[in-house]
């Protein structure tokens, strides 16, 4: 689209397109292959299909039959794809941060209204002094048509510019990981930079208003003016400010209407929105409650640490990240309780426990009890829900029916193994001494698990997200009358 886009009239075929692309694949511009007349016949057909493209004039001079082919189907650029081929090269030229507001158009666009009021009563008095068709009338119309283009111009980038300030203005205010430097920065931003904008905005408000309202007297003179001399047809595009609906636009954009509130009025209210949500957003960070601080940066960090690992490094990663392999340890209780009765408790034997702990929470219960309501609603879907979890049940449980007498040849599923872990977790309860065998059944599932504590066992059962190890112990699983010794690839 380059190709067509970059000259006016472009009438190409595919081999004057191949032509030009053989130059940008030669400068690296374009991959390797791109200008091959193959491919370009490809992309012009798709082109063609989706409007991009229009047939060209039909007429060449071909030297052979393959020339002809290519040469003999010529291809135009359409109106609109023009236009979103251009949308298309501005939108990925943007850069990620905020635009400039054009604060410096309003004085601009101020003294192009007071021109333009100027120039239409010129030109009404030269027509009526000399008549319509007079050197100095025509050129009273050409520059009145300058002057309501640039004014259009002027008042379009002004407000493209702040549209796309405030867009962005209000992605960032709407985040809740503000860190506090880029709350310091957007402090800044917003005490220093948007009260240039919005102050400039108010000042000149008022006399563009004041011009506004003289322009609406003579609009119809305007108009006038500004109506084509050449019969161009209803069809053609003119420019911006020779209809009744582009002076409401513009109008719309500085002055209030009865039901419509103006552009600048919406900006005075998003302007106070994003202070709000900024001290919002500065409470919350430094007063220690609330929602806690979020941590993008630290995983967008991660996820590229994810990216450039391995499967297994993958799955390492994931568990020093988030915790989920920590040791476990099965202890019994003894058979004999060898501490003495006058031992104090904190001088006897300790264990580890992991808590959790709120350093703001407070166990006591506040308020009135909830009435409880009816929702049918809430139960079918809780009914939906348990018998989806029963299918996952009975799918974990033929799965390890399917597999129980070659557990360390095969990779479990994430939820078998978390059922097979409860299991094993079960059957070492059910030992009646610490050096005995554990034996569990379970009804449900229709499995037998059998543990038997052994020096030199190591046993491993792989599935999806990890490797189950189980030291000094054997695992045996049986099932209708089959038994299965779980033992890793080392034991």
């Amino acid at each position: 689209m380059r190709v067509f886009t970059s000259t006016l009239l472009a009438d190409l075929s595919a081999g004057e397109v191949a032509a030009s692309l053989a130059q940008l694949e030669h400068d690296g511009r374009i991959g390797v292959g791109e200008s091959a007349i193959e491919q370009v016949v490809v992309r012009l057909k798709q082109l063609r299909k989706w409007g991009n493209l229009v047939p060209g004039r039909r007429e060449t001079n071909a030297r052979s039959i393959t020339e002809f082919a290519h040469g003999s189907r010529r291809y135009q650029v359409d109106k609109l794809a023009v236009r979103v081929h251009r949308e298309a090269e501005e939108l990925l030229a943007i850069p990620e941060g905020a635009r400039e507001v054009s604060r410096e158009l309003l004085p601009a666009i101020r003294r192009g209204m007071d021109e333009i009021i100027s120039t239409i009563g010129e030109s009404v008095l030269a027509e009526q002094r000399q008549g319509a068709d007079a050197r100095v009338v025509v050129r009273q119309r050409e520059q009145l048509a300058e002057q309501v283009t640039t004014l259009f111009l002027q008042h379009a980038e002004l407000s493209d510019t702040v549209r796309d300030f405030y867009a962005h203005l209000g992605q960032v205010v709407a985040r809740h990981d503000l860190n506090p430097d880029e709350i310091a920065g957007f402090r800044g931003l917003l005490v220093e930079y948007i009260q240039l904008v919005v102050e400039d905005v108010l000042r000149y408000t008022p006399p563009i208003a004041e011009c506004l309202d003289q322009l609406g007297g003579v609009q119809s003179e305007l108009l006038r003016l500004l109506a084509p001399t050449a019969d161009l047809g209803e069809a053609v595009e003119r420019a911006r400010g020779r209809s009744e609906s582009d002076w409401r636009g513009l109008a719309d954009w500085f002055v209030d209407r009865p039901g419509q509130s103006s552009q600048v009025w919406a900006l005075r209210e998003a302007t106070t929105k994003a202070i709000s949500s900024l001290l919002s957003n500065v409470k919350r960070s430094t007063g220690g409650g609330g929602i806690a601080p979020g941590r993008r940066a630290e995983l967008i960090r991660l996820a590229g640490r994810f990216d450039a690992a391995t499967l297994w490094e993958a799955h390492t990663l994931f568990a020093h990240a988030f915790s989920l392999s920590s040791a476990r340890h099965w202890v019994v209780l003894p058979d004999v309780d060898e501490t003495p009765p006058s031992e104090p408790w904190w001088r006897g034997s300790k264990v580890s426990v992991s808590v959790s702990v709120s350093s703001r929470a407070e166990p006591a219960a506040r308020g009135r009890a909830a009435r409880i309501v009816e929702n049918p609603l809430g139960e079918y879907a809780a009914l939906a829900e348990a018998e989806a979890e029963a299918r996952r049940r009975d799918a974990v449980y033929a799965e390890l029916r399917a597999v129980a007498d070659r557990l360390a040849e095969v990779t479990l599923s994430a939820g078998a193994l978390d059922v097979l872990y409860d299991l094993i977790r079960r059957a070492m309860g059910h030992r009646e001494e610490v050096d005995g065998i554990g034996e569990f059944v379970h009804s449900p599932s229709a499995l037998r698990i059998q543990v038997e504590p052994q020096a030199d066992a190591r046993v491993q059962i792989r599935a999806a997200h990890g490797v189950l190890t189980l030291h000094g112990v054997a695992v045996a699983v049986s099932l209708c009358g089959q038994t299965s010794t779980a033992r890793g690839v080392d034991g």
